[in-house]
This record gives structure tokens, C-alpha cells and sequence, in this order.
């Protein structure tokens, strides 16, 4: 299933694990995870049976042994009991914590894991979001009234200047991300360490233009912008058509469903003014389908981009763009490893046979693309840089020969 073998002039470099507990990734499981927790047992009337299970699930992640999937319980019913039985292979039954085995392997199992405790696949609360009440409030409050409001400047800037502010819009919206806030606070301002914003909007210019494609993260206040950039594209005919990749199922606290975009789209045709054109316009070209959204199981899977099935690769290849956002794209995308800073982008996304532009929040360990002399001043400023959420990269490829 892979898509390509890795370049063979790529440093080797430790996967990352939560286990030491002087790293971020310890955090996630031991600060960020037992919050969540307690936010999804008192967002739904859940009963005895899946407040238990939710108990059991927090007691194993932080101090048990990670188990397998239960092929005489509901969790089969998702149909992928298969596939996490083959993905877990090298894990279950030997006794391994959940802090020992990859940190990206074994966050995407937790958020699986929440699913069957609070009974998604099967009985009455089939098809219940356990994250929706938190995706909702975030769609009904205060950032998406401001993002709305601030929509309508737009009007009184040059061409140029509404291209690098949508584009900018979409990174910043990236800090919106439910499952970061529970630990770290609501977003702040980001600085830049990579902007390749010029270079962006210089090759979608000068190409003739075709599809782009968004993988998109998460819901209400990140993908309203995601989604007011793709309406630019199109209208402005940078682009002919869109595909937007979304989850097939809750993930990650607020990860982008298909629900939640046609939330979205309901919210940005109620509006007024510019925003409700916007909004017009993006439904009009879902009908024409000139704007699609596709949520393949594989988004779900805990695997990089270079392990997804061919027919991702060959929908970046067919593509004049494809934007990447967020930062367990970005993961997924170069490898949650403790690379080289200095590890060059394009050298760690060349297995892709298209163009990618990554709009990452560095929200976790990876980082690639720097300078020494730039990841020095960092450590020595901010210790914390690589996972605060305060910093950010606009990485580009363009053409590969």
C-alpha cells in the first residue's frame, strides 16, 4: 500500500513516542487525555455502560497495557476490526504501555478506542458525535462571529494583499483546534518561521488552472476559512474545481466531518452581507460539483500520507495544489520523527508525485525546514516552541521535476 520507498538521503531519525515523561507527546497522554475525558463523559446524557467504559479506557491508557480491539463486541461493527487487528500486530499482547509504541499510531488508536467506549458503532448512540457538543458551541460562538465580521474587509483590500490575508486566515485558524485548547489556552497570535505565502499565490498565477484539493483539519472556525479560500480559488479562477478530504468519523476532538462542513455552509448562507455571497456560492458550486468532499476510511487510519492507497497519491498528482493544514497532516505528511531541523521539506514530501502547501501550527515535537541558527535561538527563547502553538510554516513544494 505504500506509495513510494523513502529517499535514500534522509537522516535517520527516532520515531516519536510518549514515553519519556520530560517530552511533549508524555503530556498528551497524561495532561491533555485525562481533561478530555472528563469533557466527554459531561458533554452527552451518557449512561452507566458508557461512563464505565470511558473509565476503563482512561485507567489502561495511563496505567495498563494496551489492548486489542474485542471482536465479540460492538467494536467490530465499525467494519475495520481487521485492519486495527493488522495495524496492532507489532503492539497487542506484549504487554506494552501506550506510551511505548508510536506516538501517531497510538493517538489515532485512543480516539478509535473513544468510539466504542461511548457505543458510536452500534445501539442507541450509533452515529453520536462524542465531540459534537464542543464542535457545536465552537460554531455558535464568539472566533466564527469574529472570523465572520472580519470577512468583510476583504472588500477594501488590493487583490494581492485579500490573497496573502485568506491564506493567512487559514493558518491561524489552525490554532483552533479543541483538543490543544484543553491544555494550552485559547489561540494567541503565530509567528512565522516559513512563509512561502509569495510563492504560493506566484504558482497558482502563472499555472493554467485545474483541481485543487484541501485535506482539511478541523471543524468551525479553522475550515471557515479552508472553505472562504477554496470559494477565492474558484471564483477568482485560480481553480476549476475543488476537492476538500475530511474524516469519515469523529477524530481528534475537532477534526472536520462532512456534517460539520454542511454546518458550516449553513452558518456562512444565514449570514449577511459578503459572507452570505460566499456562502451562496460555495453551495452552488457543491450542486455543480465543482466542489466536492470526500472522507475515505484511511483518514482515520494511523498511518503517514506515504502509506495511504495509491488513489491518494494519484488525487495529488492530478492536482494543480493540494493544501495540507493542520498539524497531524503535517505529521502525516513528512513523518512524526525527531528529524533535523535543518531536514529540507521538499526532500521529506518528495514521495508525493504533486505539488503540497502545508499550513501547520507547530503543535507537537516535528520540526523541519529551519536553520540551525533559527531552531537555536528558539530553544534558547522559547523552550517549548516546537508544541506551544504560537509559532507556524507556510512550506511549499511546486513542481516536482
Amino acid at each position: 500500500m505504500s506509495l513510494a520507498a523513502e529517499p535514500a538521503n534522509l537522516p535517520d531519525a527516532p520515531i516519536i513516542t510518549a514515553a519519556d515523561p520530560a517530552e511533549f507527546a508524555y503530556t498528551v497522554f497524561h495532561d491533555r487525555h485525562p481533561r478530555l475525558f472528563e469533557r466527554v463523559r459531561n458533554a452527552l446524557p451518557y449512561g452507566p455502560a458508557q461512563l464505565d467504559a470511558l473509565r476503563r479506557l482512561e485507567d489502561e491508557t495511563l496505567t495498563g497495557t494496551l489492548q486489542s480491539l474485542d471482536p465479540r463486541a460492538e467494536q467490530a461493527a465499525a467494519g475495520d476490526y481487521a485492519a486495527w487487528t493488522e495495524w496492532g500486530a507489532p503492539y497487542f499482547g506484549r504487554g506494552l504501555r501506550w506510551t511505548d509504541v508510536p506516538f501517531l499510531w497510538s493517538e489515532s488508536y485512543f480516539y478509535r478506542r473513544i468510539l466504542s467506549a461511548t457505543g458510536y458503532f452500534a445501539g442507541p448512540w450509533c452515529g453520536v458525535d462524542p465531540f459534537g457538543p464542543m464542535k457545536a458551541d465552537s460554531l455558535a460562538g464568539a472566533a466564527v462571529d469574529k472570523e465572520l465580521a472580519a470577512y468583510s474587509a476583504l472588500e477594501q483590500m488590493t487583490a494581492a494583499d485579500r490573497d496573502s490575508a485568506l491564506l493567512a486566515a487559514c493558518l491561524s485558524g489552525n490554532q483552533a483546534d479543541l483538543g490543544f485548547q484543553l491544555i494550552a489556552g485559547e489561540p494567541v497570535g503565530v509567528s512565522l518561521l516559513v512563509d512561502d505565502n509569495a510563492a504560493i499565490w506566484a504558482y497558482l498565477n502563472e499555472r493554467k488552472p485545474g483541481r485543487v484539493n484541501l485535506v482539511a483539519d478541523n471543524a468551525a472556525e479553522e475550515l471557515l476559512p479552508d472553505l472562504l479560500l477554496i470559494e477565492h480559488l474558484i471564483t477568482t479562477g485560480r481553480a476549476t474545481e475543488a476537492t476538500v478530504f475530511l474524516k469519515p468519523r469523529p477524530y481528534y476532538v475537532s477534526d472536520a466531518m462532512t456534517q460539520d462542513a454542511v454546518a458550516l455552509l449553513r452558518r456562512l448562507v444565514a449570514a449577511s452581507g459578503l459572507v452570505s455571497d460566499a456562502g451562496r456560492r460555495l453551495w452552488q458550486y457543491c450542486s455543480a460539483g465543482r466542489l466536492a468532499f470526500e472522507a475515505p476510511d484511511y483518514f482515520c487510519a494511523p498511518l503517514g500520507f506515504q502509506d495511504f492507497p495509491r488513489e491518494f497519491a494519484a488525487a495529488i498528482g492530478s492536482a494543480t495544489l493540494t493544501f495540507v493544514k493542520g498539524d497531524l497532516n503535517y505529521r502525516r505528511l513528512v513523518g512524526d520523527r525527531l528529524w533535523p531541523v535543518t531536514t529540507p521539506f521538499a526532500d521529506l514530501t518528495a514521495y508525493l508525485p504533486g505539488p503540497v502547501a502545508a499550513l501547520r501550527t507547530c503543535k507537537s515535537d516535528v520540526a523541519v525546514g529551519l536553520t540551525e541558527q533559527a531552531a537555536a535561538a528558539l530553544d534558547a527563547a522559547s523552550p517549548g516552541w516546537r508544541f506551544a502553538g504560537k509559532h507556524a510554516v507556510i512550506q511549499f513544494t511546486g513542481v516536482r521535476p
